[in-house]
């Protein structure tokens, strides 16, 4: 079901009944400003399941969490003053964080059993922040390719009814907030090993960093 959302209403009701959604293991998609996301809640087992069959993919890849502030992303990464001093510079922004997982989604997603990190993202768009907020807590997603479209090229924008006929069986909702600019992948930065270190450089600014 595609629900159309104006990203400045306050009428959280469609929110709400997307909070629910996760909190019962189904599946979301709504547009970031990197390309289409599926969003499921990292702490509800169905849910993670369905994800990373959506994606056919084992579940030790990682997969991306969502955070809507700094006290969500700290009950489940280590976060130290410093890196913290840096990540208040430039979130939100177009950066995927890797830090040490804490035990919490370590329990949760195997790909953090296995080598004990996650990869944060705090998101630009307002309606994945505002669901985020709904919800009290995280999410975690993977993107839309184009190359997972039957017959569409990467060339043609990818839109809600694109998705809706490849996989609405498969999503619960499709957050639609109208026209959206895609800037392009994240700069993926890792603080696994304490000091900052460039994993990917993307749309957002490394100078930042010091690299």
């Amino acid at each position: 079901m595609i629900a159309y959302v104006i990203p400045e209403s306050t009428d959280d009701r469609i929110f709400i009944k997307a909070s629910q959604a996760l909190a019962a293991g189904r599946l979301l998609c709504l547009p970031l400003d990197t390309n289409w996301v599926v969003l499921a809640d990292p702490f509800v087992k169905e849910g993670v399941d369905k994800l990373y069959r959506f994606r056919h993919v084992e579940n030790t890849k990682h997969f991306t969490v969502f955070c809507a502030d700094f006290k969500h992303a700290s009950d489940i990464a280590y976060i130290d003053d410093a890196a913290f001093r840096l990540l208040r510079r430039v979130v939100p922004g177009s950066y995927t964080f890797i830090f040490k997982a804490q035990k919490k989604i370590i329990k949760h997603l195997k790909a953090s059993k296995v080598d004990h990190e996650v990869g944060l993202r705090f998101p630009h768009s307002p309606i994945l922040k505002r669901l985020l907020e709904v919800h009290g807590s995280v999410a975690i997603g993977t993107h839309v390719t184009a190359d997972m479209l039957p017959d569409h090229d990467e060339l043609t924008p990818i839109w809600s009814g694109l998705i809706e006929d490849a996989f609405g069986q498969q999503l619960d909702m499709i957050l639609d907030p109208g026209e959206t600019e895609f800037t392009g992948p994240t700069t993926i930065i890792s603080f696994s090993e304490g000091a900052p270190e460039l994993v990917r450089e993307g749309h957002g600014r490394i100078d930042l960093f010091g690299f």
